[in-house]
């Protein structure tokens, strides 16, 4: 009984080691890929799509499935995700600026900006909550409509994935260090678990027609 259960151990350590591996490799690609601004959101997309499989560790060659997903995501997605890269870079100006001015024209600004933001970076998440499960025919008006449909329903996973999300901006901010680990994995499982939190609450209130 001992050896078994040490074997067993042993195995679940092997698999949670596998796991991080795999995590790892796939944060080094998207890195790679994200160097040119234009493939960066492209290459989220693709990390988005895989992650459940590297999760699972139900299906092998996640490098090479990873870049079918990006084949598949930068044509759809590279204009849109170039749009929201320079507008996010706007927006983080813009909270930078008036968060060190002065007089009460800021407090206006502010009251309009954070709201804001937290609403782009919901959105966000939303759209990495239902990527994984995104038709192949998928385009940036239907991403956008499924997102937005996901946060008006589940606000409050939404807002907890936002809230996650800021704190590991924080977090980056005090040690730069980080960003090389968690830049793209980061949002990935927070999106993932917006998107299991979804489907934890969706079998709670579907009726149990069991006999």
């Amino acid at each position: 009984m001992s050896e078994t259960g040490g074997a067993g151990r042993t195995n679940a350590v092997l698999s949670k080691l596998s796991v991080i591996g795999d995590l790892l490799m796939l944060q080094i690609v998207f890195l790679v890929l994200s160097i040119g601004i234009v493939t960066l959101y492209p290459a989220a997309f693709a990390f988005q799509r895989v992650l459940p499989d590297a999760l699972s560790q139900d299906h092998p060659q996640l490098l090479r499935r990873f870049f079918k997903q990006f084949r598949w995501a930068f044509p759809r997605f590279w204009l849109s995700g170039l749009a929201l890269y320079f507008g996010s870079i706007a927006l983080a100006f813009g909270l930078l600026f008036w968060a060190n001015a002065n007089g009460p024209i800021r407090i206006v600004a502010l009251v309009i900006l954070v709201p804001l933001t937290g609403m782009i970076v919901g959105l966000y998440l939303s759209a990495l909550a239902v990527l994984p499960g995104a038709p192949a025919d998928s385009t940036p008006k239907s991403l956008f409509r499924e997102a937005n449909l996901f946060l008006l329903r589940r606000s409050l996973s939404v807002a907890g994935g936002v809230i996650a999300l800021l704190t590991w901006f924080a977090l980056v901010s005090q040690l730069p260090t980080l960003f090389a680990v968690g830049s793209g994995l980061v949002p990935a499982l927070i999106g993932y678990w917006i998107s299991r939190t979804r489907n934890v609450r969706e079998k709670k209130d579907s009726p149990d027609v069991s006999i």
